[in-house]
């Protein structure tokens, strides 16, 4: 009686693992560590470096030309702020994009949503692991973006004090806005065999969140991408240089929605195949 009770209960186990789509908690670390064997096989490390260098490089040439840069009115950190709040949007939109594809491409090229349920991992566990390993890759992406941006202003000898508070969260909130877009890419990667549809939205969502500083906030809403220019610290109004608070209800808000959304999507049965 007690070996049909052990086995009852090692499938039930097992059923529960499969219900839930992650695995065990085994198999789900050595999902998470072969996600990472993936990307230095990919090269994401690379991409992300390149998105790191657009990033500080376009915030820096922006701010350099910008003439509240050298003014004595101690605006010049908000001239950097400025220059990242436009370059996050020029350079992220599509390099996520990119990002989510090659990780995802891999499992409609080697047939690799058959292979994870054997593992116990279902195509929206799978999912689920890839945005867990992408996203911390982004996560410091950003930071790293953030803090040579920091480290860049000085460097060139900005005598001003450092808004800490503020720098902290436009990176807090840019960071919540790029994990969305990115969980977005990897649920249309994995939903369709066609990369160049993914690669194609992220153009469009460039677009959308370069024009959203220009929309009403109700309009920047709509999209993900919009999230940028509610997540902008400072920008510019004419050639006036403009301080900002970032919409930080909104860009929590955001979080939670998209989060419970991609929750909810992977853990359907089947979703992936229509």
């Amino acid at each position: 009686m007690n070996g049909r009770a052990g086995a009852n209960e090692a499938r039930a186990v097992g059923a529960l693992a499969r219900a839930d789509g992650w695995g065990t908690l085994a198999n789900r670390w050595a999902a998470v560590a072969n996600e990472f064997a993936k990307m230095r096989h990919l090269r994401m490390g690379v991409v992300a470096s390149v998105m790191v260098i657009i990033v500080v490089g376009l915030s820096v040439g922006s701010a350099a030309t910008s003439p509240a840069f050298a003014e004595a009115a101690g605006r010049s950190w908000e001239a950097l702020l400025a220059g990242m709040s436009l370059a996050v949007p020029l350079a992220s939109p599509l390099l996520l994009a990119v990002m989510a594809s090659r990780q995802v491409d891999i499992e409609h090229q080697g047939n690799g949503w058959l292979l994870s349920q054997t593992s116990g991992l279902t195509p929206g566990g799978l999912c689920r692991i890839k945005l867990l390993a992408v996203g911390i890759v982004v996560a410091a992406a950003t930071v790293l973006e953030s803090v040579l941006l920091l480290g860049a202003g000085l460097l060139l000898g900005v005598p001003d004090p450092v808004p800490a508070g503020l720098w902290a969260g436009y990176t807090a909130s840019v960071s919540v806005a790029n994990l969305v877009v990115l969980a977005l890419h990897i649920l249309l990667s994995a939903r369709l065999d066609n990369q160049l549809v993914g690669l194609g939205i992220g153009v469009l969502g460039t677009i959308v969140a370069v024009f959203a500083t220009a929309l009403p906030p109700a309009a920047a809403h709509v999209t993900p991408w919009g999230y940028y220019a509610l997540a902008a610290a400072a920008g510019y109004e004419g050639e006036r240089l403009v301080a900002m608070t970032p919409a930080y209800g909104s860009i929590a808000a955001l979080g939670v929605v998209a989060a419970a959304f991609f929750l909810f999507i992977t853990g359907r049965s089947g979703w992936k195949e229509g």
